[in-house]
């Protein structure tokens, strides 16, 4: 039986990938001829057992590519996977059994990776050789390298009151008298920073106040954050806040902007951080270089929460150094992906596409969850290095 009739066709895609925290249909599946029959194999047998140190069994290879909107899957052998057999990909299991809460096409297989939940790493690889066919993703042109970079959860201190410390105001979807759907796209950061219109529609709709304003675009970039939040009472509790809209408005990197500017050297969170304390006189011109804006809804942080991660776009929980986001016209929602990288952070692993963002865009582009906090901002902040993908689809 091939893999269409044991593979449902993917719900329609949406015309561009979003924001972290929005959950989008995923891409359809196209069958096509290949167009250079020498770039995969075609057909034959693959024997991966020796790198798993299970017994050398042969596995069919489809020999189809898959065709996506920004990418094409080109099925290989599972020997063309690097690290494949060191893995403990155990680790990634509970990433990929929250991803089976919202399976989409990939409903086929849950059942099995819920029965494998406490199976050996040997056991779930020889599974996934058995059930998977990989494909390496390349580009449209037939590149199969391309970037990886990281983000994380922040973690900042913030007051439900403005105070002469804690000024800077994190905001709800505004409302009247200008809502968010009265203009497309709404109100730049520049805007929003000095005209009435716009202000009157945040006034009331703070969430919380914080320190300064790169602590609030931080949050915007990462998508979602923890509060550790002092109330009027003077109560002090740790709740989350996660992407609700956007203002529509295209992203600007200021970190590039300082860069071209000849400003810094080190565009991470420290390096920006530096040039704002040597240059608070300009701190606003950076701002409104970016002129898209997040919103964001509060969410209750009980103590199961703790442990795990915002939800991405597909709407469940993230995993920390296990999810990935992705154009999901690329790769669609739920998959697990085989990721290779060379650089600060080097990694051979299986994570699962769970997330996007508005700057993952193309076939052969990531964004690694670290995790929470500052340790995870440091990790997070410099991942920009070579990157290679394999989806593993249903035979």
């Amino acid at each position: 039986m091939t893999l269409w009739a044991l593979v449902p066709i993917l719900a329609t895609l949406l015309a561009a990938c979003g924001d972290l925290s929005v959950y989008h249909a995923p891409p359809p599946v196209q069958e096509a001829s290949r167009p250079d029959p020498t770039r995969a194999v075609t057909g034959g047998m693959v024997t991966p057992g020796s790198e798993t140190g299970a017994p050398a069994v042969d596995y069919p290879l489809n020999g189809r590519m898959l065709q996506q909107p920004r990418s094409r899957w080109i099925p290989v052998d599972w020997a063309e996977l690097p690290g494949f057999g060191a893995d403990t990909v155990g680790d990634a299991w509970s990433a990929w059994l929250r991803s089976c809460e919202r399976p989409g096409t990939l409903v086929a297989i849950c059942a099995d990776v819920k029965r494998l939940a406490s199976a050996s790493d040997d056991e779930r690889r020889a599974w996934m050789q058995t059930r998977l066919q990989p494909y390496r993703i390349e580009n449209l042109e037939g590149e199969s390298q391309g970037m990886l970079t990281g983000y994380y959860e922040p973690v900042a201190d913030a007051r439900r009151l403005p105070d002469a410390r804690f000024k800077t105001p994190l905001y709800r979807v505004p409302g009247p008298p200008a809502p968010l759907g009265s203009r497309k796209p709404w109100y730049s950061r520049e805007e929003i920073d000095t005209l009435p219109e716009p202000q009157a529609a945040l006034r009331g709709r703070e969430i919380a106040w914080l320190e300064d304003p790169v602590s609030v675009l931080n949050l915007q970039i990462q998508g979602s954050g923890r509060l550790r939040i002092t109330e009027a009472d003077g109560r002090e509790r740790m709740v989350r806040v996660a992407y609700a809209a956007t203002n529509d408005q295209p992203y600007r990197s200021v970190g590039s902007w300082l860069l071209q500017k000849g400003e810094v050297r080190d565009a991470s969170w420290a390096g920006i951080r530096q040039w704002v304390a040597a240059n608070p006189g300009r701190v606003q011109e950076m701002l409104w270089v970016n002129p898209r804006v997040v919103f964001f809804q509060e969410q209750v942080l009980n103590e199961a929460d703790t442990g795990i991660g915002p939800k991405g776009a597909q709407g469940v929980p993230l995993t920390a150094g296990r999810s990935i986001a992705v154009d999901p016209q690329s790769i669609p929602y739920g998959a697990p992906v085989w990721l290779a990288s060379t650089g600060h952070l080097p990694l051979q692993r299986l994570v699962l596409a769970q997330d996007t963002g508005s700057a993952i865009t193309g076939a052969v582009r990531a964004d690694y969850f670290v995790g929470t906090g500052p340790e995870a901002s440091a990790v997070a902040g410099r991942i920009k290095q070579p990157l290679r993908l394999w989806v593993l689809w249903p035979r």
